[in-house]
């Protein structure tokens, strides 16, 4: 007998939604495909690493973009690589997200201004759903933007498509 089958012998019962169970169930394993362009992919590493542990937030990375759920863009989107980022979100199956990591990444950081090749913002090519500030960001502050990820998608609704909510 399973922890379950006694709580139902006594009388009681579990309720709740369905969308509550799915959200659950999609927030507690996300996939990442990491996409490291510059300094910011040191600290994408570490945070996937031993030290931080994102295994306990279920957090998988996956080398594939068509097994990721999450595009992790860590790093300085230049315009020869922008195709490239778009053609990996567009390889991504629904839903998708994406978390926009350091201070390049977010807007261009301090390259965009005196170089012609910078993208000044990834969401300029992709929708981005979370911005995690720093140049670079600290693994703490990764794990901050999965968090509010997390908060995100357990809000969301899946009885409304998603295009039609933004």
């Amino acid at each position: 007998m399973g922890l379950f089958d006694k709580q139902f012998e006594s009388g009681g019962f579990i309720i709740t939604k369905v969308d509550d169970i799915l959200n659950w169930a999609r927030l507690s394993s996300l996939w990442p495909i990491g996409f490291g362009l510059a300094c910011c992919a040191i600290e994408m590493m570490a945070t996937m690493a031993s030290n931080y542990d994102l295994d306990r937030f279920g957090v998988f990375p996956r080398p594939s973009p068509r097994q990721s759920d999450i595009m992790l863009v860590a790093g300085t989107v230049t315009f020869k690589m922008a195709d490239r980022v778009r053609r990996l979100y567009e390889q991504m199956p629904e839903p998708r997200y994406v978390i926009s990591m350091g201070s390049c990444a977010n807007c261009g950081g301090p390259y965009w201004e005196h170089g012609y090749h910078v993208v000044k913002g990834v969401d300029r090519v992709i929708p981005v759903d979370v911005y995690v500030p720093g140049c670079p960001p600290r693994p703490e502050a990764l794990i901050g933007g999965i968090l509010k990820l997390q908060d995100k998608i357990r809000n969301e609704s899946l009885m409304v498509p998603k295009a039609l909510v933004d």
